[in-house]
């Protein structure tokens, strides 16, 4: 007879389950994605409500779920109403960026609320590719470095600086302090290749369904569109992305041949 354990979904490799074993995880410097807790009433007990003060307290995303949903994230092993969710790959800071920049124009991408793994795989795959110097991603509000992104980039998340930032409005702030200009990617803006992308630059993808958050649009210097000509009005987040990251490169290398 074979198991009649559901078998875990390899994109929770990375789950860790259980009381102590979460509290450690949260102690300790691994980065974590999101905490599951579980919607019972015995999941309102003193460890439970420990943990998720301290994953408030660190940011960290704290999702109820019902139990039918925690056992099938836990491949049927105990997990005594709480798992979390552990970043696949070490992320990198601002500083990182800018010393793979080494003093050339820097060109970030920035993933606005990105919920889809595999568009942020995409994402992520072509931003290398493209000799970009690193991503940018928001701690609350969209998919972090996954096994199934990391799947998706084919490998691209091993080279490429990813930083995940507390607040993204107050990063894009001080990119600009830096002397970074600011692209948002948008309906009802000026035509794409006519900006100038030679510069140092940060180009901000907003997400699938809406696009880019009202405070990103306001604090974006310019916003960018591409054109319609079919009946749907947008474009796949990553394909938006792949579009725009391109045009900056042709307009870098036009540059750096003259």
């Amino acid at each position: 007879m074979g198991n009649s354990n559901p078998k875990p979904d390899r994109a929770q490799e990375n789950l860790v389950l259980g009381r102590n074993a979460v509290v450690e995880l949260l102690r300790g410097t691994r980065q974590v994605e999101c905490v599951y807790i579980c919607e019972e009433p015995s999941a309102h007990s003193q460890p439970i409500a420990r943990i998720v003060a301290m994953a408030k307290e660190q940011k960290i995303p704290v999702k109820r779920v019902d139990v039918k949903k925690l056992d099938s994230l836990s491949g049927g092993l105990n997990h005594q109403g709480v798992a979390a969710l552990a970043a696949a790959f070490p992320y990198a800071s601002i500083e990182d960026i800018f010393q793979r920049a080494g003093g050339r124009p820097l060109f970030i991408l920035i993933a606005d609320s990105i919920e889809d793994p595999h568009n942020l795989g995409a994402m992520i795959r072509t931003a290398e590719a493209a000799g970009a110097h690193g991503l940018i991603i928001p701690k609350r509000g969209g998919v972090g470095l996954t096994p199934i992104v990391g799947r998706t980039s084919a490998g691209a998340v091993e080279h490429l600086p990813v930083v995940r930032v507390t607040n993204l409005v107050a990063t894009i702030k001080q990119l600009k302090e830096r002397g970074v200009w600011v692209y948002g990617a948008d309906m009802d803006g000026q035509r794409w290749e006519q900006a100038d992308l030679t510069g140092n630059i940060a180009l901000v993808i907003g997400s699938e369904g809406g696009g880019l958050s009202r405070l990103v649009r306001e604090n974006c210097d310019v916003i960018l569109s591409l054109p319609m000509c079919g009946k749907v009005n947008s474009l796949n987040a990553s394909v938006a992305a792949g579009i725009l990251i391109y045009e900056a490169v042709r307009q870098r290398t036009k540059c750096e041949k003259e």
